[in-house]
Formats: structure tokens, sequence, C-alpha cells
């Protein structure tokens, strides 16, 4: 069995280091800050330091940005007073990844049968025309 590395929870990276870890921009870390979504990092000789607990929230701001959270949830998550207001938050954006991931399925079956469709012009085939109807459908139900 392979083991997981060690992670050195006492040592400090520049900004610089961590923001090359997510292949960001130094810029983007000093803005989390001052959205409140990293706390300050210790100064060294004026220098931000970041220990391993900033490097996991950083990974978490990432993860969460990549499931549709915005800053302002993100920090509501992550400063949450407690488990109930945490998973409150959650909630809401795990029906809201349910409803986008249906949404891209629906999108992706048009795609395929357009691919696969024998139809000289697929927008006039009768399947294709029920996929619409049914994203329609789907469409005005969400937002009605």
């Amino acid at each position: 069995m392979k083991s997981r590395p060690e992670i050195d929870r006492s040592a400090e990276l520049s900004i610089g280091e961590v923001a090359a870890r997510f292949d960001l921009a130094t810029h983007v870390l000093r803005h989390w800050e001052t959205m409140g979504l990293l706390h300050p990092a210790a100064r060294v000789n004026g220098r931000r330091r970041y220990t391993q607990d900033h490097v996991v929230r950083v990974a978490m701001i990432m993860r969460g940005k990549a499931a549709g959270l915005s800053l302002e949830q993100l920090r509501e998550m992550l400063d949450a007073p407690d488990r109930a207001a945490r998973r409150t938050v959650l909630e809401r954006q795990h029906a809201e990844l349910d409803r986008r991931i249906a949404e891209a399925r629906a999108s992706q079956r048009m795609i395929e049968h357009a691919m696969e469709c024998d139809a000289a012009d697929f927008t006039q085939c009768p399947t294709f025309h029920r996929l619409v109807a049914e994203l329609i459908g789907a469409d005005s139900a969400s937002s009605g």
C-alpha cells in the first residue's frame, strides 16, 4: 500500500510558494485576504508567511469555486459559527450543483443526438425536437 506524504505543519511558505502550488497569481491570495477568505498570514520582515493551515484553506477555496460557490458563499461556509450553519450553505450549493448537472446532461444528450443523427439537418429531426422540448420544459420549470 502506498503511504501518503507527511505534511510538515510547521513549515512556512511565501506568498509566491503558495500561489505556485495552486497555479495562482499572488494578487489572488491578497484579494482573498481582503475578502476575509484567508486569515492574514504572519509577517516576517514585512513579508507574508503562510502555514499549512493556509494551504488547506486555499485548497478548500479552489474546490469550492470549482463547485460554483461564490467568494461570499465560501466565506460564509468556512467561517460558519457551527456545523448547522455550514450545512445550510452546503445544502443550498448541493441543490444548485444537482440542477447544473441535470442541465449539463440534457445538453450532452442533445449533442450526442446531433452527432449520431441520420437526418440531413438534425435540427429538423423529431427526436431532436423532443430533446429541445424537454430542455425548454426543464428550464421553464426551474425559472418559474
